[in-house]
C-alpha cells in the first residue's frame, strides 16, 4: 500500500512534467518522527589541534570549550575560590587521602567532588546549584564566531546578531553564544549530551512527531498548516538502530502541541511566528520531560524530494531558568557538573548575562534567550488518537518529578530574591546519602564527614539515607547490621 502511495506520487509528478493536463489540486499530509533533536551548535575544528586535555577549539570557539572539574587541579580551582575554606580542606578535597584503600576509589572521589561543589557560597551551607547567585562568576567558555543556525526573531538587524550559513542577517541565537562552548553540549550529534538525550529519546522516553497538510502541492503550497507535539507511542527502529520509516504515531493534543500556518516553498516550511509554540523539551530522565514553551516561535523544515526524511529549525525565547534548571537538576549539580565536565554557576551566568527577549517590565531584565533547537525527521504516519487522552505518566519516577519540579521552584525564588533557599526534599543534590555510604572505608572519612556540610532532613537512616533515596542506595555499600547482644541471666548483655 505504501508503494502504491508512493507510484502513484511519482506518476503524478511525471505527468505533469510531460506537458499533460495537470490534476487539479486536493488535500495533502505528510507525517514525521523527529529522530534527533537538540540545541542548534555549529562545531568546527583544527586538525592540527593539541594541547593536552583541553577540547578542540572551533572556529567559533578558539578559546576551546569548557574543562570543568576534569582533573584534580581544574576541581582544586574551583574550591580554592572559597575564602572560608582552609588550605588542608583544599588540598584534600581536590585529592583525598586514602582513595587506594576504598573499594571505588574513582565513585568515592566523584561524591567527595559532589559535596564540595555543592557548597561554594558565599557561606558554607548555601547549596551551589538551587542558589548559584550566591558564588562568584568561574567563567565559561563563548561562542565568539558570527555564523549560527536560527531565526529573526526579533525583526532586527543587529551588530551582535548571528548570520545564517546562507547569509541571512540578524539571527538571534543567543543560547548558542552562551553555551556553544560547553563540551558535553558541543558538537552538531557527537557530544556527550546530544548522544544521550537522542538516545533516551529513541528508547522510548518520549516521542515527538510533527504533521504537514495543505491543500496544493507538498513541495509548494501558499496556505499549508504545521503540527508539532507529543506521541505516546516508542520509536521504532530496524535493525541497525536507525529509526524506521512509515511506521503510524499518535499526536497528542492536550499539552506539549501546538498548531501554526506555514507556507511551502520548493521543499522548505516556513511557519508563522507565534505568541507560544509548545513542544517537548530535550531530556533524558523522566523528571525533565514536559513543555519547551518558546515565546515568539516558530518552526523552519527542509522536506527531501522523495518525503521519506528532513531537517529542521525549531526556535524562540525561553525562559532562561527553565533551561538551567532543566540540565542542572537532572540528577544533581554535583553529579552532572562532574561528570559532563560542566560548571553550572558558569553556565547561569552566561546565560543570564546573553538574556535577549522575554523583557520582565516589573524588574526591566529579560527573562528569556533566544534558542534554537535542531531536529532530523523520518516519515511516517502521523494520526489522531481514537479518543482523547493525556500525557501518559510514569507512576514510579512521579516522585522524583515531584522533586524536580519542587527544586527548579527554590531555584527560581533565590535567583529572584536572591535569598538562599533550601533543597526541598526528594533529590541527591549535595550527594545525600550517597558521599556517607561510599566513605565507609576511607582512612580520611571523618575529616570529610566533619568538615563537608550537608543539609540534613528528617527520618534519614543511620547510614545518612534520607527517606525518600531508595533510588540512591545502589550506588553504595551500605553498612553491615549491628549484631544484638543477647541479655545473661543478670540482666547484662553478654560481652562478645
Amino acid at each position: 500500500m505504501i508503494l502504491q502511495q508512493r507510484l502513484l506520487v511519482s506518476a503524478m509528478a511525471l505527468t505533469m512534467a510531460s506537458g499533460s493536463q495537470p490534476a487539479a489540486a486536493a488535500p495533502w499530509v505528510r507525517g514525521f518522527v523527529v529522530g534527533a533533536y537538540e540545541y542548534a551548535f555549529r562545531y568546527g575544528g583544527r586538525p592540527d589541534y593539541s594541547r593536552g586535555a583541553e577540547i578542540e577549539p572551533g572556529v567559533d570557539c578558539p578559546h576551546g570549550a569548557s574543562v570543568h572539574f576534569a582533573s584534580d587541579s581544574r576541581t582544586k580551582i574551583a574550591v580554592a575560590r572559597q575564602k572560608w575554606r582552609s588550605q588542608q580542606e583544599i588540598d584534600w578535597i581536590s585529592a583525598p587521602p586514602g582513595l587506594d584503600q576504598v573499594r571505588g576509589p574513582n565513585l568515592t572521589r566523584f561524591y567527595i567532588w559532589d559535596r564540595a561543589l555543592s557548597h561554594r557560597g558565599y557561606k558554607k551551607e548555601i547549596e551551589t546549584y538551587v542558589n548559584p547567585f550566591a558564588t562568584d562568576d568561574p567563567g565559561q567558555p563563548q561562542v565568539t564566531g558570527r555564523i549560527g543556525d536560527g531565526f529573526n526573531l526579533d525583526g532586527k538587524i543587529k551588530a551582535n546578531d548571528f548570520v545564517s550559513p546562507a547569509g541571512e542577517k540578524g539571527i538571534d541565537n543567543n543560547l548558542y553564544r552562551a553555551w556553544g562552548c560547553d563540551a558535553p553540549w558541543r558538537g552538531n550529534g557527537n557530544a556527550t549530551l546530544d548522544l544521550r538525550a537522542n538516545d533516551k529519546m529513541q528508547d522510548g522516553l518520549y516521542t515527538m512527531v510533527i504533521r504537514v497538510s495543505g491543500n496544493q502541492d507538498p513541495r509548494n503550497d501558499s496556505d499549508a498548516t504545521v503540527e508539532i507535539g507529543y506521541s505516546p507511542d516508542k520509536i521504532v527502529k530496524d535493525a541497525r538502530g536507525s529509526v524506521s520509516v512509515d511506521y503510524s504515531y499518535r499526536i497528542l493534543q492536550p499539552a506539549q502541541y501546538t498548531k501554526l500556518k506555514a507556507a511551502i516553498k520548493n521543499g522548505v516550511v516556513e511557519s508563522e511566528q507565534v505568541e507560544h509554540l509548545h513542544t517537548p523539551r530535550i531530556a533524558w530522565f523522566y523528571d525533565q520531560t514536559g513543555d519547551t514553551n518558546f515565546t515568539k516561535g516558530k518552526i523552519r523544515l527542509n522536506i527531501a524530494p522523495d518525503g521519506f526524511t528532513g531537517t529542521g529549525l525549531i526556535g524562540g525565547y525561553r525562559n532562561w531558568r527553565d533551561l538551567y534548571a532543566e540540565n542542572t537538576f537532572a540528577q544533581d549539580g554535583g553529579q552532572q557538573g562532574i561528570r559532563e565536565h560542566e560548571d553550572h554557576v558558569a553556565l547561569y551566568y552566561a546565560l543570564r548575562r546573553n538574556a535577549d527577549g522575554m523583557l520582565n517590565p516589573k524588574t526591566g531584565k529579560y527573562d528569556g534567550i533566544s534558542s534554537v533547537y535542531r531536529v532530523k525527521l523520518a516519515s511516517a504516519y502521523v494520526v489522531d488518537p481514537d479518543k482523547p487522552m493525556g500525557i501518559p505518566k510514569l507512576a514510579l519516577d512521579e516522585d522524583r518529578k515531584i522533586a524536580f519540579e519542587a527544586t527548579k521552584l527554590a531555584m527560581i525564588k533565590g535567583t529572584d530574591t536572591h535569598i538562599p533557599q533550601l533543597v526541598p526534599p526528594g533529590t541527591s543534590e549535595a550527594a545525600v546519602g550517597i558521599m556517607e555510604g561510599l566513605l565507609e572505608d576511607l582512612p580520611s572519612k571523618d575529616y570529610f564527614l566533619k568538615t563537608l556540610y550537608r543539609q540534613h532532613y528528617p527520618g534519614e537512616d543511620e547510614n545518612g539515607f534520607p527517606p525518600w533515596a531508595d533510588l540512591y542506595r545502589r550506588y553504595v555499600p551500605l553498612k553491615a547490621p549491628k549484631p544484638k547482644q543477647e541479655a545473661n541471666a543478670g540482666g547484662e548483655a553478654a560481652k562478645p
